[in-house]
């Protein structure tokens, strides 16, 4: 059986010395909480002899730009995503999605720093996104963004909620979408809850055993998250139809 196409672009990235993180799809799969996605997205390191080993596996791939905006690193650095799709047989139509900067995250340095790796059969050593990072740059205006970021959270909960690693609690307590979970983590850590209610309000409630009010109070950070993403992309969107139009005949 050939290997799946998506760990052969992985594979490729490897070889090619990409400094990269996995995010996305992808990266949800390797943290357990998707089974399938289409797509490669991956943030970079943007300096010009990462983008040129970038460019040498683009043509090693045969992937060639789609939609806007142009492979530039005007573009990357303003935010935008480029958009690939590869044309090499063994991989012909996979998409990849590659940015520099996230909306809500840290500089790439810090997420190098903060990186998880990942070790695959037929590829070797990935870099993925730091969980933490993850579900940070999931808050976006997508509905299947927030169902994502509920499911990741309940996974890492149920995996270590018996022995938690330093900080996990305070994670968790933090970013769980899940009232009923931050119902009893709460009542479990009420002085840590108490403590963190500055940063999250909805752990008054959490405290209180009220999980319907949690409920209300999840849904009213998901729009304000929501907003501030809609806020983020409106020039970059602008920015995107100005180049649709100067593509037009």
């Amino acid at each position: 059986m050939s290997p799946n196409p998506i760990v052969k672009v992985l594979s490729s990235i490897r070889t090619h010395g990409v400094q990269g993180l996995l995010i996305g799809g992808q990266a949800c799969i390797l943290y357990g909480a998707a089974e399938f996605s289409r797509d490669l997205d991956a943030i970079l390191l943007l300096s010009p002899e990462n983008l040129d080993r970038f460019r040498t596996l683009l043509g090693d791939l045969d992937a060639h730009v789609v939609a806007v905006p142009p492979f530039d690193v005007r573009y990357l650095d303003r935010g935008h995503f480029v958009h690939f799709r590869c044309g090499r047989g063994d991989v012909s139509g996979v998409r990849i999605d590659v940015a520099c900067r996230l909306r809500g995250v840290a500089p790439f340095g810090e997420l190098w720093e903060r990186r998880r790796t990942m070790t695959l059969a037929d590829v070797g050593v990935v870099e993925v996104i730091a969980l933490t990072d993850l579900v940070a740059s999931k808050k976006t205006q997508r509905d299947k963004d927030w169902v994502m970021l509920r499911r990741l959270l309940e996974v890492d909960y149920f995996a270590d909620r018996a022995a938690p690693a330093p900080g996990q609690i305070d994670f968790w307590l933090c970013e769980l979408r899940t009232p009923e979970l931050l119902v009893a983590l709460a009542c479990l850590n009420a002085d840590r809850a108490a403590e963190l209610r500055t940063a999250r309000p909805l752990l008054t409630s959490a405290l209180a055993d009220d999980a319907a009010a949690v409920e209300r109070e999840l849904a009213a950070e998901m729009e304000r998250e929501r907003a501030a993403d809609r806020e983020y992309w409106a020039p970059l969107r602008r920015e995107l139809m100005e180049l649709r139009r100067g593509r037009r005949p």
